[in-house]
């Protein structure tokens, strides 16, 4: 169960990293929409972290974490905001999600 409570934490960081992106491209009160969207889900990315990292060893949950935000704010800045899907972009996602499954293997 504490293995999905980390896959929903890292997703809640690519949920605020989203935010963010948003928030830059917002004014007055949507953007403070954003703003006040990041607090929440960082907050809650957070909680979630602490709570996976009770039963999973630190050294492995705050990798996986940071893993699964990593991967999903670049593949969100590709496919939502555009950004470019370069061939070492794309290359070194792909070596990080290989670390990550590695970490959890070992």
């Amino acid at each position: 169960m504490n293995w999905i409570i980390l896959i929903v934490a890292g997703l809640c960081e690519c949920g605020f990293t989203f935010c963010l992106g948003k928030a830059k491209l917002a004014t007055g009160w949507e953007a403070a929409g954003w703003y006040a969207g990041f607090v929440v889900v960082s907050a809650l990315s957070m909680v979630l972290l602490a709570k996976a990292a009770k039963t999973i060893p630190i050294g492995t949950a705050y990798p996986v974490w940071t893993g699964i935000g990593a991967i999903g704010t670049v593949l969100i800045g590709i496919l939502i905001f555009k950004e470019p899907a370069s061939f070492w972009r794309l290359f070194f996602i792909f070596t990080l999600i290989a670390s990550v499954i590695g970490l959890r293997m070992v």
